[in-house]
């Protein structure tokens, strides 16, 4: 029979710190999936549309660092088993995209955010407060953080369409992933947030934009 370990609080606290650690760090758990450009042609770029690729997959990786975060504090947060498991496996499928915006910055000789630590903070505490309102309300909040990141990507995915191949199939997959988790939240009994908090979420995110891709 298989034994289910009671973690104290000092073990939640250093599994969530090594769990911080990890992802600033660019090295969150992952589910191994293969990495969705492997075999896709470089695409011939100009210097200023390669530094503009750049920009863009910063963008994306800190988004994804704001993810890991918010699935951390959610799940810290909670108190539902089956929510708290959501919550890690979702953070573990969102490591995939971590990981592969990390790699494609690289192969555009870009950096990540420098900012990483202070995005991830400020996600972990924005997610930990949604966990304590209620798991219904900390479903929705996840629900339409994914949505305002699907249509997010459709922007990026619009204007690399034709520039550059290998970030428009690795933001695909992303999109695709993202929408599947937003769908999965609403069955799973999301509450619908008030409009103000949406458009709250959106400007939040529109100051993370507009620094990370210089930053």
């Amino acid at each position: 029979m298989k034994t289910i370990r009671n973690y104290s609080l000092l073990d939640k606290v250093c599994m969530g710190l090594d769990a911080a650690v990890r992802a600033v760090a660019d090295n969150a758990k992952t589910t191994d999936r293969h990495y969705p450009a492997k075999d896709t042609k470089e695409s011939k770029m100009s210097e200023a549309d390669k530094k503009h690729s750049a920009g863009l997959m910063r963008i994306n990786h800190a988004g994804e660092i704001c993810a890991q975060a918010l699935y951390h504090g959610q799940g810290f947060a909670t108190k539902t088993e089956s929510i708290k498991y959501k919550m890690q496996q979702s953070a573990i499928e969102e490591g995939d995209h971590l990981a592969w915006c990390k790699k494609r910055l690289t192969e555009l000789g870009s950096h990540t955010s420098y900012l990483a630590p202070l995005w991830y903070a400020g996600s972990f505490s924005i997610g930990f407060t949604a966990g304590m309102i209620g798991d219904k309300w900390s479903l929705g909040f996840l629900a339409e953080t994914e949505n305002q990141v699907v249509k997010h990507l459709e922007k990026h995915i619009n204007v690399l369409k034709t520039k550059d191949a290998k970030s428009l199939d690795i933001l695909e997959q992303m999109q695709k992933d993202e929408a599947e988790h937003r769908d999965e939240a609403i069955k799973a009994g999301a509450n619908k947030l008030p409009e103000p908090v949406q458009k709250l979420m959106a400007l939040t995110s529109k100051v993370m934009v507009k620094t990370a891709y210089w930053v």
